[in-house]
């Protein structure tokens, strides 16, 4: 059982009624010394982390804030690596719920009218995008194919999703389904590493793309596929983007070239400029979410 801590006014405060860019990132750690990933929640302007759940012997992941700030959907998986499903549970400290049916589920993204949960599901090798209702209504699948789809994101409308598609060959390109008709369309092209998108309320989606540089960095694209342009650079990987609530800025983590380099959380303006780092310890902070 998860032991979730209060947040503190600070933090709060910032996500009922503090300036929209100053609403609270949660996101996911583990260091060395603590194997098991917790979630924390951080204010954009620095600060100690919060300690959101504390469980030694599981790992919370993979958090996606309610839209209205309460609550926090997130990934549990044991030590064998047997994901327990999706949970939501109060940012102020309990009431954990199981999402209904997401056995072996990742990816979970909150809708922004706040009733819904969509994910990604194994079907077989594979796995699929789904969609979920909290209130425990059956969950519809939306995609019906052998590629791997996953990490899927809202449009601010809740009209559409976009996700990353991989195929065999291990690329992986941004795509977009209608949730009315299922009609798909590809965001970016063929043959490309891209990967977990982040749908801004203004309209852009951000994601990763593994460049000719060999290394992870982010890109901006329209919904329609136009507008295409990196926004970080360096030898470094950048992965995880997720939008500010008036879509001016980016969290995201930055890692080394190695995987036993700490990975930290850095925030970056939509332009590219302003990079700053927020996390500092030694430790892999992953997978923000920024609350709108």
């Amino acid at each position: 059982m998860a032991v979730a801590l209060a947040v503190p006014l600070t933090l709060g405060a910032a996500a009922d009624a503090g300036a929209a860019g100053d609403r609270p990132i949660v996101f996911a750690r583990y260091t060395a010394a603590a194997p098991t990933e917790d979630l924390y929640a951080i204010s954009p302007g620095g600060g100690a982390p919060v300690g959101l759940t504390h469980t030694p012997t599981v790992s919370d992941v993979m958090p996606s804030w309610s839209p209205d700030g309460k609550r926090v959907a997130f990934v549990r998986y044991g030590s064998g690596g047997a994901i327990d499903g999706i949970w939501t549970m109060k940012t102020t400290g309990g009431d954990l719920k199981p999402v209904p049916g997401t056995e072996g589920a990742s990816d979970p993204a909150w809708s922004p009218d706040g009733k819904r949960i969509a994910y990604a599901k194994p079907v077989g090798t594979q796995r699929e995008i789904y969609v979920a209702g909290i209130d425990g209504a059956p969950a519809a699948r939306l995609t019906h194919t052998a590629a791997d789809d996953l990490h899927p994101t809202w449009s601010p409308d809740g009209k559409y999703l976009a996700f990353s598609r991989a195929d065999a060959g291990g690329h992986g390109r941004v795509m977009r389904i209608r949730l009315s008709t299922l009609a798909e369309t590809p965001v970016t092209g063929p043959g490309s590493h891209d990967w977990t998108p982040d749908w801004s309320r203004g309209g852009r989606i951000a994601f990763s793309r593994v460049d000719a540089s060999g290394f992870a960095h982010l890109y901006l694209v329209r919904p329609d596929g136009t507008g295409l342009h990196r926004i970080t650079a360096g030898r470094l990987n950048d992965k995880n983007p997720s939008w500010s609530p008036d879509g001016s800025r980016l969290v995201f983590t930055r890692g080394g070239a190695d995987d036993a380099d700490p990975e930290h959380l850095h925030l970056v303006r939509a332009d590219g400029t302003a990079l700053t780092q927020l996390t500092t310890t030694d430790s892999h902070d992953l997978e923000a979410d920024w609350r709108h």
